[in-house]
C-alpha cells in the first residue's frame, strides 16, 4: 500500500492479507433498470463471495419496465442473505437517485453500491469493507485505473475513449474533490453510512460516485484496484442521453457556490452579444433606425442568454415558477439593465469625475452584479412558504409513505 500525500490511500496488489480487518455488517445497494437476466447470478454470486459470518443486507432500488422486482422476489428464497426490493414509479435523478434512495434505505454502518449486471465483481464486496474499516476510510473506490485493475470489460474502443474522457473531464473541473481518486467515474465502491449528508445530494444521471465526492467531502478516502468484467446479459445502459445528463452534471456541480454561478452567468451573458449584434445588422440593413433596432435587437439576446441560463445554470430550479412568470421576471431584469445604465454612467462621469470609458465599464461591472443577483434571487429563488395545504384525500402524501417495497420473508441473517 502506498500512502498519498493528499490523505487518500491506494491499496495495491500485494497487500500483506493479515494487516486487513475482519469486515463488518454491509448494505449492498443494487440499483437496477431491466436486468432481470443478471439477478439470480447476480445473487447467487454475492452469497458465495460475502462470508456467512459477516452480517449483510441486499438491497435493490428497481426503475425497471419488465419483469425485473418478481425475479428479484422469487430469486431471493435462495439467498441466505435478507433480501429487500425498493421499486420507484418515478425514477427521479436516474441511477444516482435510486442509489441515494438505496443508501437512504440501509441499516449497516457500511454500504458498497455495484451494478447489476455483473461488470462488478462481487468478490470484492467484503475486500471493499475491510480495506475501509483497516484504514478508517470513509469511502472505498474499485478503481480500473491502479496497477492490477483493469477496464477490459467496455466493449470496443468508442466507450473506452468516453471513459477516459469523462475522466479526465472530472478531474480537470473537481481537482481538490477528487484528489485521490483515480477512477471517478467507478460505479463500484464502499461508503460509510453516516459520511453520505442526502440532503446535500442532487443526483442526476448515473455517476453518483462524483456526487459523492464533489458534495459530501468524504474525510478520507481509499482505493483497490478492481477489473471490469464483461457483462453477463442484456444491454448497456450508457447513451448518447446518458452522456448529456452527464455534462449536465457537472455544469451543476461546478456553478454549486455563487461566485461559480455568477462566472457562468457572465460567459452566457457574453455569448448574448452575438445574436444581438446579428439581429441589429439584419435590422439596420433593413433600413430601420437604429435606436429601435438596438431595442429589438437586444431582446433576442436576453431570450437567447434565458434560454442557455435555464438549461445550464438553474435547470434544477426552474421549478419554482412557471415558465412564463421566470421569462417575464428574467426580461424585466435584463432590460432594466439598459435603463440602468445610463444614468450610472452619468453619476460616475458628474459626481466621481471619471473619464467616460472608466465610467462605462463601472456601470457595466455594477448592473451586471445587480441583474446576476437580482436574477437568482427573483426568478430562480423559490417561493416563500405559505403554509401547509390541506391534502385533497385521505392518504398520506408520499413522502410520508415512504416507497413501495416488496419484502421477501426475512429467511437469512438480520442485521445487528
Amino acid at each position: 500500500m502506498t500512502i498519498q500525500p493528499t490523505g487518500a490511500e491506494h491499496v495495491l496488489p500485494g497487500i500483506d492479507p493479515e494487516d486487513v480487518a475482519e469486515p463488518g455488517a454491509v448494505t449492498v445497494v443494487i440499483p437496477t433498470y431491466n436486468e432481470s437476466a443478471n439477478v439470480r447470478e447476480l445473487l447467487r454470486r454475492i452469497a458465495e463471495s460475502v462470508p456467512a459470518r459477516i452480517p449483510c443486507e441486499i438491497v435493490f432500488v428497481d426503475d425497471s419496465t419488465d419483469d425485473t422486482p418478481a425475479v428479484i422476489t422469487d430469486a431471493a428464497r435462495d439467498c441466505p442473505f435478507p433480501v429487500s426490493v425498493i421499486h420507484r414509479e418515478t425514477p427521479a435523478g436516474g441511477l444516482g437517485g435510486a442509489v441515494v434512495e438505496g443508501i437512504a434505505a440501509a441499516t449497516a454502518d457500511w454500504v458498497v453500491v455495484m451494478d447489476a449486471d455483473l461488470q462488478h465483481p462481487p468478490a470484492l464486496v467484503p475486500d471493499l469493507v475491510a480495506i475501509g474499516d483497516t484504514h478508517d476510510a470513509d469511502l472505498v473506490v474499485a478503481s480500473r485505473y491502479l496497477p492490477g485493475g483493469s477496464r477490459a470489460g467496455l466493449a470496443g474502443g468508442y466507450r473506452v475513449a468516453v471513459s477516459r474522457g469523462a475522466t479526465g473531464l472530472a478531474k480537470a473541473l473537481f481537482p481538490r474533490a477528487l484528489r485521490g481518486i483515480s477512477d471517478p467515474m467507478s460505479g463500484f465502491f464502499a461508503v460509510r453510512r453516516a459520511a453520505v449528508t442526502s440532503d446535500t445530494l442532487k443526483p442526476l444521471g448515473y455517476k453518483i460516485l462524483l456526487e459523492l465526492a464533489v458534495r459530501c467531502r468524504p474525510r478520507r478516502v481509499a482505493e483497490v484496484p478492481f477489473v471490469f468484467q464483461d457483462r453477463f446479459a442484456g444491454q448497456s445502459k450508457s447513451t448518447a442521453r446518458e452522456g448529456l445528463r452527464f455534462l449536465r452534471h457537472l455544469v451543476e456541480l461546478r456553478t454549486a457556490s455563487p461566485l461559480a454561478r455568477m462566472v457562468v452567468f457572465g460567459l452566457i451573458g457574453l455569448t448574448g452579444f452575438v445574436p444581438n449584434l446579428a439581429a441589429l445588422y439584419v435590422l439596420t440593413g433593413a433600413g430601420l433606425h437604429y435606436l429601435p433596432a438596438e431595442v429589438l435587437a437586444n431582446q433576442l439576446g436576453v431570450a437567447w442568454n434565458f434560454l442557455l441560463i435555464e438549461v445550464l445554470l438553474f435547470r434544477d430550479r426552474r421549478h419554482h415558477r412557471h415558465w412564463a412568470d421566470r421569462v417575464g421576471r428574467f426580461a424585466l431584469l435584463a432590460n432594466a439593465d439598459l435603463v440602468l445604465r445610463i444614468p450610472l454612467i452619468a453619476l460616475f462621469v458628474g459626481q466621481l469625475h471619471l473619464a467616460v470609458l472608466p465610467a462605462t465599464a463601472l456601470a457595466l461591472l455594477t448592473t451586471f452584479v445587480l441583474r446576476f443577483a437580482g436574477t437568482e434571487a427573483l426568478v430562480y429563488l423559490p417561493r416563500a412558504a405559505r403554509g401547509p395545504r390541506p391534502l385533497r384525500t385521505g392518504r398520506l402524501p408520499r413522502a410520508a409513505r415512504g416507497p413501495r417495497a416488496a419484502r421477501p420473508p426475512r429467511t437469512g441473517r438480520d442485521l445487528p
